[in-house]
């Protein structure tokens, strides 16, 4: 290992190594473990150990000896989104923000279905603290005379008017409210999922952060995986749906001790 690998290394703390490796990532679609342990000066097991966490929080993708950038494939951006199944999401968004009680703090996603909680709040005025990482969210809910909002700061992704990434999730990490409301790609037997990279730590940080969580999601998304596990059944204290789920997860739900809503 040369002088100028071992200097870059004493002078990289572990969470600027870690940001250097996702800008690399921009740059280049491939890193590997050996090339990074000898660039930063660190043990390949101390790179292992980054990539985990970076892969946790979805940010990128492992690979054989090394990490690329995430590929979920094509999933439909936010605005593709809010127009595919909008009475759906409305009823959902309508009976969701039904369940606030004036004085409630809450964590909001990002998120074409929770986009309608909030304009439901919005409209209602219910007098609330609601700490989000959606662009669009924060300025329905910043329009309204009951709600306190707090945008979190984070790398913005211009498809989802939304924020991600470390510095969103230490923000959430600090603190403390009593119910975050989050949608997802799907819903199984095995817990919620996302494809959207970065979301589902998001997700896991806000439910983290709550005194309980609530999800929000179409009857088209059940029983479906999405690119990375966003949380178990367990997590969460509700679901409010469209439909009914089929009878094998509505039985999972219910010894998880979900409430199913049902949204008329």
């Amino acid at each position: 290992m040369d002088a100028s690998a071992k200097q870059e290394g004493t002078r990289l703390r572990k969470r600027d190594r870690r940001e250097q490796i996702l800008f690399e990532l921009k740059l280049r679609p491939h890193l590997r473990i050996s090339e990074l342990a000898a660039r930063f000066g660190v043990s390949t097991e101390t790179i292992r150990r980054d990539f985990d966490a970076l892969e946790e929080k979805g940010l990128i993708d492992r690979a054989h000896g090394g990490a690329s950038r995430p590929h979920p494939g094509h999933y439909p951006t936010l605005d593709e989104r809010e127009r595919d199944q909008f009475q759906e999401r409305e009823r959902i968004g309508r009976m969701a923000a039904a369940q606030v009680v004036a004085g409630e703090t809450l964590m909001i996603d990002s998120g074409s279905t929770t986009q309608q909680m909030a304009r439901f709040l919005a409209m209602a005025g219910t007098p609330c603290r609601v700490i989000t990482n959606s662009l669009p969210i924060a300025m329905l809910l910043g329009g309204s005379e009951g709600a306190d909002v707090i945008l979190a700061p984070g790398n913005y992704l211009p498809t989802e008017s939304a924020v991600v990434g470390e510095e969103t999730l230490d923000f959430l990490s600090r603190h403390h409210v009593d119910r975050a409301v989050i949608g997802a790609t799907a819903l199984s037997l095995e817990g919620v999922s996302e494809s959207i990279p970065g979301f589902a730590a998001v997700k896991r940080a806000m439910l983290a952060q709550a005194q309980a969580g609530m999800l929000l999601i179409l009857g088209s998304k059940f029983g479906i995986h999405g690119f990375t596990r966003a949380a178990t059944l367990g997590a969460l204290a509700s679901v409010v749906v469209d439909r009914a789920p089929p009878a094998d997860l509505e039985e999972a739900l219910r010894k998880n001790g979900v409430d199913v809503l049902l949204a008329q």
